[in-house]
């Protein structure tokens, strides 16, 4: 199979994740729907987030750590 992608993953981390996935990973993951992520952009506001790598045991750890707008991919 493939992998899982959900949430408002920025297409940077989606791109990096395919480009050489880590051992047993599922996916990554973006939990709830921060302010500023892809689909929830509002105004210039943010909110910092972590995109989750989903492991195939069903643990998860910081695959990446956003806290710009920049990293997002907004601007």
């Amino acid at each position: 199979g493939g992998y899982v992608i959900e949430g408002h993953v920025p297409a940077k981390y989606i791109t990096r994740f395919l480009q050489d996935p880590p051992e047993n990973a599922r996916g990554l993951v973006v939990p709830a729907m921060p302010v500023g992520s892809p689909g929830m952009e509002y105004k210039d506001q943010f909110s910092p987030y972590d995109v989750l790598l989903l492991k195939t045991d069903g643990t998860y750890e910081v695959f990446a750590h956003v806290d710009k707008l920049d990293d997002a991919g907004q601007h």
